[in-house]
Order: C-alpha cells, then sequence, then structure tokens
C-alpha cells in the first residue's frame, strides 16, 4: 500500500494560505465531512492535488464504537471523498458519537470491553465493504476509564487491528494525555503496541486545566509531546507524521517552527 511519507499537515481553511506555502509539503489531511461529496473541492485542496500533495479524508461522524451499525450514507460519503482526492488511505477513530438517535456533538470513548471489541470490529467491516482503500483506526484522549474495562488500551487495540486488517493512526498526543491522566507510563504503551501497524501519527498541542491535561488542538505542542515522537521513531519510525491544528492558531513561525520540531525529532525532512 502506498500511503503518506513525511512530515504533513491538517488542512484547514483558516490556515490554508500558510499550507499551501509550504514548498516541501507531502500530505495533508481533510476532515472528511468538510469536504462535498459533489460539486467544486475547496480550491486549495485542488492547488495542493495539482502539486502532487496527498488527500487524507479523516473521518470524525462515523460512530465506529457506536451501538447501531455506521450509517451506510456516511460511508458513502467517505468513500466519495477518497475518491474526489484520489486518496490513498482514510482515517475514523476508534469512539462512538450517537446513541439511542442522540448526537453528542464529541467524540466519546468506548469501554474496553470484548462487547465493545466485537462492535467495533462489525462496524469496520461494514465500512470496508464500501471504501475503496485501506482504513487507519485512531484511539482518542480520554478524561476517565469505564468501571468495566476487560482489556488494557495495548490488548483492546491490537485484538481490533488484528481482526480487522486494520491500521493504526496512532496520535501521539492522545498517549500523552491518557498516560498524564491516568499517571501511567506512555513508554510502556509504546512498547507493547503492534508499531509495524502504524499508518500515520497525529501530534497536537494542549494545555493543564482543572487538574487534567486536554487534548486541545489549539495550543502549542509541549516538549513532552515531542519527545515523545522522537521516542517512536527510536522504535520504528511511522510512514508519516502530521500536525493537526484546529483552532488558535498562531503566527507562521509558530506553525513553522512546530513542523521542523517534528522533522528534527523524527529524522523526516523539514517541509518549511
Amino acid at each position: 500500500m502506498t500511503g503518506p511519507h513525511g512530515v504533513g499537515i491538517g488542512w484547514r481553511p483558516e490556515i490554508a494560505g500558510f499550507v499551501a506555502e509550504l514548498p516541501g509539503l507531502r500530505f495533508v489531511e481533510v476532515v472528511a465531512e468538510s469536504v462535498p461529496s459533489t460539486g467544486p473541492l475547496p480550491v486549495g485542496l485542488t492547488q495542493l492535488r495539482e502539486r502532487g500533495v496527498t488527500v487524507v479524508p479523516h473521518g470524525v461522524r462515523l460512530s465506529l464504537g457506536g451501538a447501531e451499525p455506521v450509517d451506510p450514507a456516511r460511508v458513502a460519503h467517505l468513500a466519495a471523498v477518497a475518491q474526489r482526492v484520489d486518496a490513498p488511505l482514510v482515517s475514523e477513530h476508534i469512539a462512538f458519537v450517537r446513541a439511542g438517535g442522540l448526537e453528542a456533538g464529541h467524540l466519546l470513548p468506548l469501554p474496553r470491553s470484548r462487547e465493545a471489541v466485537d462492535v467495533v470490529c462489525a462496524n469496520v467491516t461494514r465500512a470496508q465493504a464500501e471504501l475503496p482503500v485501506p482504513i487507519v483506526l485512531e484511539p482518542i484522549a480520554a478524561l476517565f476509564d469505564w468501571p468495566d474495562d476487560e482489556l488494557d488500551e495495548a490488548d483492546f487495540l491490537t485484538e481490533i487491528l488484528d481482526r480487522t486488517g486494520a491500521l493504526l493512526l496512532l496520535d501521539v498526543a492522545n498517549v500523552h494525555a491518557n498516560a498524564r491522566n491516568r499517571g501511567t507510563d506512555p513508554l510502556a504503551l509504546l512498547d507493547r503496541l503492534p508499531l509495524d501497524r502504524i499508518g500515520y501519527v497525529h501530534v497536537a498541542g494542549g494545555a493543564e486545566r482543572g487538574g487534567f491535561y486536554h487534548d486541545t488542538h489549539s495550543d502549542p505542542v509541549p516538549p513532552e509531546v515531542v519527545e515523545l515522537v522522537a521516542a517512536l521513531c527510536a522504535r520504528q519510525r511511522p510512514p508519516a507524521l502530521l500536525l493537526e491544528r484546529d483552532g488558535g492558531y498562531p503566527p507562521a513561525a509558530e506553525l513553522r517552527a512546530e513542523l521542523d520540531a517534528l522533522a528534527a525529532a523524527s529524522g523526516f525532512p523539514a517541509v518549511t
């Protein structure tokens, strides 16, 4: 499978001009639900495609962990976007966003139970049957663990990947957040994950609030997360790293510095 390589950035309309001027950029990620399945593509995405930049659609609404089967129309939209941008793969979250007809508006964590594994695997299999490209699954940051957890994080993820054949989208910022909030060692998790199954990696900023570390995507990437990127790459460098920013956009020089820090930590070429 040919996927993205090197350092990339999440494409957002607010920073489209900045992204367009990155000379060494190899790939971007776009929120799949923000791209229409018909009609004109956002101009910035079209221009990036014309430059040969890979575009990866990132879904946020499939609710792969929901008790109800995935909505065929949402899967069809993700498939259409993948074809429109000639994506090598798509990604989504191991989470649920709706239940009983109610929309949460947030990515919610699953209990790490055998039943939850079955639900996720069934929904991923349904989605895979309709998608034209492989799917990469992202675990989310969570402020709590469910009381009926039967599996730890590594076993939960590994079983889902083994049963579905999907790849892993490892969010290093989530690994940091979960370890910080649970008082665990993030390196211990890295050492138990199937690192050879990583499709690509997310990196994002966060902040301490109310005694918890929140994965905000609107704050600078802390040094501890950059160090975790270096630790991951020392074990096995993933195919690609992507900087996520969803708000609080800083001056261009600060974004360039974050991209340069990721390149330095991973050994990938700078894109700035």
